[in-house]
């Protein structure tokens, strides 16, 4: 290797390095900032069902805290706040069976409210819902 391609390579390793952390930072601050948009969200429009505290209403409406619905089923969860859900539903060992209305919600407040949800109350997913996901399902 010639000493310009040295040169060049000995330039383009720390650019690529601090350019990938860039990015990763952006993604972080994303993240972040429709955390919080969500949870603005969520107060307004979930909170009054689901509880501040994502605890649910005992038997009748199922708790988002720690839920086992949410992580095995991130479709339907979206799916669920897109058309509303009915028929039954198992969340936590618990069997629910009560109607939920949808909720007009833009792509971006879904994926928001979603990425709230999904890192709240013990849940501790890593996944971050995007708007294309959210628009994917509003087609289907």
């Amino acid at each position: 290797m010639g000493s310009a391609n040295k040169a060049f390579v000995r330039h383009l390793i720390p650019f690529l390095f601090f350019s990938f952390i860039s990015v990763a930072l952006n993604a972080q601050d994303t993240d972040n900032e429709s955390k919080s948009v969500g949870e603005n969200i969520y107060l307004r429009k979930c909170a009054s069902c689901h509880g501040k505290d994502g605890l649910g209403k005992g038997k009748r409406i199922p708790p988002l805290a720690n839920s086992d619905y949410l992580k095995n089923n991130l479709e339907e969860s979206i799916r669920g706040i897109l058309f509303g859900q009915q028929g039954e539903i198992m969340v936590n060992g618990m069997v629910y069976d009560k109607r939920m209305r949808a909720i007009k919600l833009t792509d971006q407040e879904v994926a928001d409210v979603m990425n709230y949800v999904l890192n709240s109350w013990g849940n501790t997913e890593n996944a971050v819902v995007t708007t294309e996901q959210v628009a994917d399902i509003r087609k289907n």
